[in-house]
């Protein structure tokens, strides 16, 4: 019998977005709130699916603006903590200050999974705030666990009460897991959590290994619906979890009604793993560029999986898109 307690942190209002080109509604933001909060999560990540400031011609203009969204959140979590993304150079410090007068309680504050030293300012200046803070590595797959670890570690002293390690290409498998989360509980002494992608169909396999490696905080969306292939399904991972006698303060039976609502009222597609989730998870490249790889190399008729090699080949980090064109040219002319 397991007596470890679980954290829940649920980002299908974050992560979600995504699936919705970041087009949540008001109604649908305070129904969901309501009703996650009622089931009992933990957690109840809000805002534009690349974060708290993404709200652009860049990255997709949101339906509902920042402000707007977490005032909305913020009434309906009366048990659940209400939590934001922020990724320095995305968003400004003074979307933060609106945050915390908002009174958002759980603050995660991301980088590429190399870079974790340009959130040192914002971790430190919430910290002082009184805040929860946790430092998010993105794209972890980008780097070993020697190296994830130097990150986690600066963050940690910047102040962060805990390191979410995100893999968002979907491209890990369990062993990889075992050994990067291992390495991060055994050596820092504060909470660790996961943060997985279906591509290649081990969202639930990859979080009960970060479980069973040490990892105490897990995330999920509703059904799974995320950014391409979608997340780790919420209704999936506390179900094993419960099979495993882990402790949560919420349980499957509670997330009935809530799963229901979201597949009536949310989720217009519900998640399959398409080929293009497949290919990007085996390149290990962001899974939100399925959809944009697809354009390009149709547009310059070229072969898509060769293009995701080139693209592999280039290490290719969020917000490259660039890149994906310049490929598509060589590719179509026949340049190496």
């Amino acid at each position: 019998m397991n007596t470890r307690h679980i954290t829940i942190s649920d980002c299908s209002l974050r992560d979600g977005n995504h699936a919705l080109k970041h087009q949540l509604t008001k109604e649908q933001i305070s129904e969901y709130c309501e009703k996650a909060d009622h089931a009992g999560i933990d957690i109840i990540e809000v805002g534009h699916g690349y974060g708290l400031g993404a709200s652009s011609t860049a990255f997709g203009l949101a339906k509902v603006d920042d402000e707007t969204m977490l005032s909305i959140a913020r009434e309906k979590c009366v048990n659940s903590k209400l939590g934001i993304h922020f990724v320095p150079g995305v968003g400004k410090h003074s979307e933060l200050e609106m945050a915390m007068e908002i009174g958002v309680d759980i603050f995660r504050i991301a980088s590429h999974c190399t870079e974790g030293n340009i959130t040192h300012r914002s971790i430190e200046h919430i910290k002082k705030s009184g805040k929860k803070v946790f430092g998010v590595l993105i794209m972890s797959h980008m780097a070993d666990a020697k190296r994830l670890l130097k990150e986690a570690t600066g963050m940690k002293s910047a102040g962060a009460d805990g390191i979410v390690l995100m893999d968002s290409a979907g491209y890990s498998t369990p062993d990889l897991v075992r050994e990067k989360i291992s390495t991060l509980v055994d050596n820092l002494g504060i909470t660790i959590g996961y943060h997985a992608h279906n591509n290649l169909g081990l969202a639930v396999a990859n979080s009960i290994e970060a479980v069973e490696s040490g990892a105490s905080m897990i995330d999920a969306t509703i059904k799974g619906f995320g950014a391409g292939s979608g997340n780790t399904q919420l209704e999936a991972i506390v179900a094993v979890l419960e099979r495993y006698g882990f402790l949560m303060n919420t349980k499957f039976k509670n997330l009935i009604d809530l799963s229901i609502y979201a597949e009536q009222n949310i989720i217009s597609r519900v998640p399959d793993i398409k080929a293009i989730n497949i290919m990007t998870g085996m390149h290990g490249l962001f899974t939100g560029y399925g959809t944009y790889i697809q354009k390009i190399s149709s547009d310059f008729n070229v072969d898509i999986f060769e293009l995701c090699e080139r693209l592999a080949s280039r290490k290719l980090v969020a917000s490259q898109e660039d890149i994906i064109l310049e490929e598509a040219n060589k590719l179509a002319k026949k340049i190496i």
